[in-house]
Parts: C-alpha cells; sequence; structure tokens
C-alpha cells in the first residue's frame, strides 16, 4: 500500500478568500493516500461550514478556541500528522494536482529523506503567473543546495517542500527567533540530518498578496531571523566562509528591497545601515541610498569611456 501522506492546511478568517483553492487542490492530489489537515485558528468566518462541505473523508477539521498564533497553528497540524510524509499548505497557496504523487515516486529513490522540493511559481492574488522558478541545484552537497538559492537557480517555499514527518516532529517542528523564517530553518535541519531529493518541475503555486504576512513584519525583524539562518548554515557547512559570504549578499540585497518601502527617508536610512552591518558589511546599500539619476550618470559615463 502507498504510504501515507499528510497535508496540513493552517487557516484563519479565508473562508470567502483564498482558502476553497487551497483546499480543493490537496483534495484533486492524484495520490490518494492522504489525510488532510485543516487547523482554524479560530475564525470569525464560516471556515467550518466551508470545509466540512467538501464531505471527503480524508479531510480532518480542527478548531482552536482561542487564537494560538500563525506558527502556534503551523505547528498544530505538523503534531497531528499520522503521514510518513508532511506538507506545510498555507491558506492562500495552491499544489498541482500531482505534486504528492511526483514527490513520493522521487522518494522511492531516496526513502526516508528529510526534504523533497519541487520547482515553485508565483502567482498573484487572481491566480496570475508573476514568475516560475524551476528547481535546478547543481550538485548534492549542503553547499550545493544554499548557494542554489543564493544564485537564484531554485526558491524556497513551504508549498514546494515535503518533509520527512517524524524527523520533524523530533526535531521541534516550526521555529525561529522573530518567528518568520521557520521554513527555511527546517530545510537546513531536515536537508542536514536526512538528506533531501529535488524535483526540477515546477509543481507549486506560492501566493503573493496585500495581505499575505510577509507584507505586515518589521524588516528587522526580517533581518534578525535570516541572520540566525545564515549562522545556521555556516555552521553545518562546516564553517565554510563563502557560503556565508554569498548568503550575506544575498539576504542584505533582499532585506535592502523590504527596507526600500519604508516612507521615512530617516528610518530608511538607518535601517539600510542596520542591514549592513548585520550582514558583516559584506555588500554596501550603495544603489539603494543614491539616487536613481547618479546611477544613470554613472552608466553613461562608462559606456563612453569604453567608446
Amino acid at each position: 500500500m502507498a504510504k501515507l501522506v499528510t497535508i496540513g492546511i493552517p487557516t484563519y478568517n479565508r473562508a470567502n478568500g483564498f482558502l476553497p483553492q487551497a483546499l480543493e487542490s490537496a483534495i484533486a492530489q492524484t495520490y490518494e493516500n492522504l489525510e488532510i489537515i485543516v487547523s482554524d485558528n479560530c475564525s470569525s468566518d464560516d471556515t467550518e461550514t466551508v470545509v466540512k462541505g467538501y464531505g471527503d473523508p480524508r479531510v480532518k477539521y480542527f478548531r482552536h478556541p482561542k487564537n494560538i498564533g500563525p506558527l502556534g497553528n503551523s505547528n498544530f497540524c505538523l503534531k497531528q500528522a499520522k503521514g510518513i510524509y508532511f506538507l506545510q499548505l498555507h491558506d492562500d497557496d495552491i499544489i498541482d494536482a500531482d505534486f504528492i504523487d511526483a514527490c513520493m515516486k522521487i522518494e522511492h529513490t531516496s526513502p526516508n529523506v528529510g526534504v523533497i522540493r519541487t520547482g515553485v511559481r508565483v502567482i498573484d492574488e487572481k491566480g496570475n503567473v508573476i514568475h516560475s522558478h524551476r528547481n535546478t541545484v547543481d550538485g548534492p552537497s549542503l553547499k550545493d543546495y544554499f548557494l542554489a538559492w543564493f544564485e537564484n537557480k531554485t526558491s524556497w517555499y513551504l508549498c514546494n517542500t515535503l518533509f520527512q514527518t517524524k524527523g520533524l516532529q523530533e526535531g521541534g517542528g516550526f521555529y525561529s527567533k522573530c518567528h518568520h523564517v521557520s521554513d527555511g530553518v527546517a530545510i537546513v535541519y531536515m536537508a542536514h540530518k536526512f538528506g533531501r531529493a529535488d524535483i526540477e518541475d515546477v509543481k507549486a503555486s506560492f501566493r503573493m498578496h496585500a495581505g499575505e504576512i510577509t507584507f505586515s513584519v518589521a524588516v528587522k525583524d526580517w533581518c534578525l531571523d535570516y541572520h540566525d539562518l545564515l549562522e545556521q548554515m555556516y555552521v553545518v557547512t562546516h564553517y565554510d566562509s563563502y557560503v556565508k559570504k554569498r548568503g550575506a549578499i544575498f539576504f542584505s540585497r533582499m532585506n535592502y528591497r523590504r527596507a526600500n518601502m519604508i516612507a521615512s527617508k530617516g528610518k530608511r536610512l538607518l535601517t539600510f545601515l542596520m542591514i549592513y552591518r548585520l550582514f558583516y558589511y559584506a555588500y554596501p546599500p550603495d544603489a539603494y541610498v543614491l539616487p536613481h539619476a547618479f546611477w544613470n550618470t554613472l552608466r553613461s559615463v562608462k559606456r563612453l569611456c569604453r567608446l
């Protein structure tokens, strides 16, 4: 018999929004031996009615009497999971119909692996594709794995990541200092301890929209979490200085873009400097601090010098 796989869907007040799409993508999987856990974080809408309306015996609905926070809700899904493998599917993301099937086929050649990951597309509120990333990791080592992310050859999201359930449960589940990069911490831990398997094809969709948690979190909290994640990567690659350098540049640029959305010029500048210091002065914020006109002029001068 095929191995049981758990899909956990933590949700809050999205019964009339994205939740039906996420749940339907789980129910529609061509891999049938599933349990689908929907954990309702004390929603005030008709989440229970919507979920139970599908009438699928594989769907297990839980409702918390009070809100336990996003991370608490995610870890509740993991705690309930009985499958050999576990997918954390946020209530605004979706997976292709053959996502689980593709992952479990590769699991036959890599049994009990810690992480199985596919390519991923980023979509908007209406489901339009913003961009798509195949999962093109160049080699088998952890260093290859991390550098592929830093070089934009792959993207790390929960919706395109299948975890070995027992290992993740025993490792403490999803966590990070500021509770914002628990997915990255889990991926690093599980890939280091149990190994990984990669699928190049795009099989999942991460939804970017105004209500997404990413847009409401302070830049400093993101930076502190990414700093800790980079330190973890540095340790598990046996203190590889190149991983640390490339990661520092990658996370600096990522967080400069976030800081660039801060309305106050003074706070924006202070945040740029905080990022520069926190990531070991690896990548200066010049391109974000100085006016675009300056850089356009500089590029024009360089072109003239080459003539």
